[in-house]
């Protein structure tokens, strides 16, 4: 009896390996995809200028390649997509961040003001409808709202001791990052065929998934960088012809608020319609002006730029978005709510093309 059941139970686990191990390809592919999970999750936090000097490099060598593709030999346009990259970096480095960063410390300056005012609005909400709101209610609420507040600015405080540290791996990010990308843009043979070495010579299964995920999160990603700037320089244009106050911030913020789908449109609603109202008020003619611009780009970006920048990308269902976001966002912070899309389209191309039992010419085409 008890041998019968040895029995059983071996072949429930040969049918389950069997089932999604079909193959050597599918075996192969399971290692590389397991490995390197487990080699990005462990040394994150020691190799993460590798990683975004890796991905930057993948980003630049798409530009690359279309200079190849114009006749310009590869380390001429290596120098010139570098060169553009470096000029990109020093603007954003002397230029925008500290406007960006000017511009924020006056805002957190102005927020004891802009509670003061909020304050004074709220209070006057028991008088105008006392049936739906009480003023112990509105007390509680502020006070809530005040606590909050200084439990944020005491996280400010502390983290701005550890500031000496995080400019020390600025530092360093500054100086590696770019030398790293590169050797990894001008070196990318060398370094590729280095790489294959290490691999399984059985791999076209995998070579057939990267192929798949070299072109969706490659236009995927390059797509959205192009997004960011796009909306930033509509925002900062029209926000600073308006006169609205803290306008490179907004922008900023503009731009940044698509790396996280669907939420990032909420949030950055706050800010920008906040900042029009204790400028302006409900009362005047240019917080209207604001809205109406503000409703203005973000269906330009919805209708517009989303199907032309990502025509070629793959489509994920909302909810696989979110749950991408969270789970990679959790794992990674910034930079994977940032590949939190591109990491789930890998998901869904490993799916797609994971060989599964039944399929005919299985053992043929691999």
């Amino acid at each position: 009896m008890a041998t019968q059941e040895l029995s059983a139970n071996l072949l429930f686990f040969r049918d389950f390996f069997k089932r999604f191990l079909p193959n050597s390809q599918a075996v192969a592919l399971a290692i590389i995809l397991i490995v390197s999970f487990v080699l990005i999750y462990s040394l994150s936090g020691l190799l993460m200028p590798v990683f975004v000097s890796i991905v930057l490099a993948y980003l630049l060598e798409g530009v690359v390649s279309k200079a190849e593709s114009m006749k310009i030999a590869r380390l001429p346009a290596v120098y010139l997509v570098f060169s553009v990259f470096m000029a990109g970096l020093v603007f954003l480095l002397f230029y925008l961040i500290p406007i960006v960063s000017q511009q924020a410390v006056e805002l957190v300056q102005q927020v004891p003001e802009i509670l003061n005012r909020a304050q004074t609005g709220i209070m006057r909400l028991p008088e105008m409808y006392p049936k739906l709101i009480s003023e112990s209610k509105v007390q509680q609420m502020m006070f809530a709202v005040q606590r909050e507040l200084l439990t944020y600015g005491q996280n400010i405080l502390s983290h701005s001791a550890a500031s000496v540290v995080g400019l020390v791996s600025v530092m360093i990010y500054l100086f590696l990052v770019p030398m790293m990308v590169f050797f990894f843009l001008k070196d990318k043979q060398m370094l590729v065929a280095w790489f294959l070495q290490f691999m399984p010579r059985d791999r076209h299964l995998t070579v057939r998934v990267w192929e798949e995920i070299d072109v969706q999160i490659g236009n995927y990603v390059r797509g959205k960088f192009g997004e960011v700037f796009i909306l930033w320089a509509v925002s900062y244009a029209t926000y600073a012809t308006m006169g609205l106050n803290y306008a490179m911030l907004l922008a900023v913020f503009m731009g940044l608020q698509v790396i996280i789908p669907y939420i990032g449109a909420t949030l950055v609603t706050f800010p920008v319609l906040g900042v029009a109202y204790f400028q302006w008020g409900f009362g005047g003619d240019e917080f209207m002006y604001v809205v109406i611009a503000y409703s203005i780009i973000q269906m330009l970006d919805g209708v517009v730029l989303v199907p032309i920048l990502f025509s070629e990308a793959v489509n994920l269902h909302a909810v696989a978005i979110i749950i991408a976001i969270l789970f990679f966002g959790g794992l990674w912070g910034f930079w994977g709510v940032f590949l939190a899309i591109p990491l789930a389209t890998v998901v869904k191309a490993v799916l797609t093309a994971w060989p599964r039992l039944g399929d005919k010419g299985l053992d043929a085409n691999y």
